[in-house]
C-alpha cells in the first residue's frame, strides 16, 4: 500500500496496538452489552485470549459482566465512564458558568423538541413513527432527533455532575486521608 492511501481503521489498529490494546478499547467504547466473540471479532483478535483480557478488566472493576441471558456479556462501568467524564469537563478549562450555560441550552433543546413533537422522551418520538403520513425524509429526521435527545439526556447528567460536584472534582495535589 502506498503511504498516501488511506488505512482502513482495523488494518490500522492491527498494526498500531496489541491485540489486548484492541479488546481493551472495544470494551471501553461499548454503548451496549456484548459478547466476547463480538468483542473479539471488533478487535481483530481470537476469542480465549480476547476472555482474558476481558476477565482482567473485570476483576480491576473496569468493565462488567452479565451472566443472566443466554450468552455471557461485557460492558463497561458507565459509572466509571460518567467520572471519568466529568473529571475531563472539570479540567477542560471551562468555568462552571459556561458549563451550566451548555447544560442550560442542551435543555432548552429538548424542551423545543417536546414542544414540536408534543412528546416527552426520544422513546416517545421514535413511536411517532408509525404514522402513515410522515414521509422518508421526516421520518429520518424523527429517528435522527431521538438519537440526539438520548445523547442529550446522557450528557445532561454528566455535565449536571459535573456542576453539583466542581470543587469535589478539582484536582488535588494533597493526598487524600482515608476515614475509618
Amino acid at each position: 500500500m502506498d503511504e498516501d492511501e488511506p488505512h482502513t481503521d482495523r488494518g490500522y489498529l492491527e498494526h498500531q496496538t496489541t491485540g489486548e490494546d484492541r479488546v481493551r478499547m472495544v470494551a471501553l467504547q461499548l454503548s451496549e452489552p456484548r459478547t466476547a466473540n463480538w468483542i473479539a471479532d471488533e478487535a481483530g483478535w481470537s476469542h480465549e485470549p480476547t476472555k482474558r483480557v476481558l476477565e482482567r478488566l473485570v476483576d480491576d472493576g473496569i468493565v462488567r459482566r452479565d451472566e443472566s441471558g443466554t450468552h455471557t456479556t461485557y460492558y463497561p462501568d458507565y459509572r466509571r465512564q460518567a467520572m471519568q467524564e466529568a473529571m475531563r469537563l472539570r479540567d477542560s478549562g471551562h468555568t462552571v458558568e459556561e458549563l451550566t450555560d451548555r447544560l442550560a441550552d442542551m435543555k432548552a433543546q429538548i424542551r423545543e423538541w417536546e414542544d414540536e413533537f408534543d412528546v416527552e422522551s426520544p422513546n416517545q418520538l421514535r413511536g411517532t413513527l408509525t404514522d402513515d403520513t410522515l414521509d422518508v425524509d421526516e421520518e429520518d429526521r424523527r429517528r435522527e432527533i431521538a438519537r440526539k435527545w438520548a445523547h442529550l439526556d446522557r450528557r445532561i447528567h454528566i455535565v449536571g455532575f459535573a456542576i453539583r460536584e466542581w470543587d469535589f472534582l478539582a484536582p488535588r495535589t494533597d493526598p487524600v486521608e482515608a476515614s475509618g
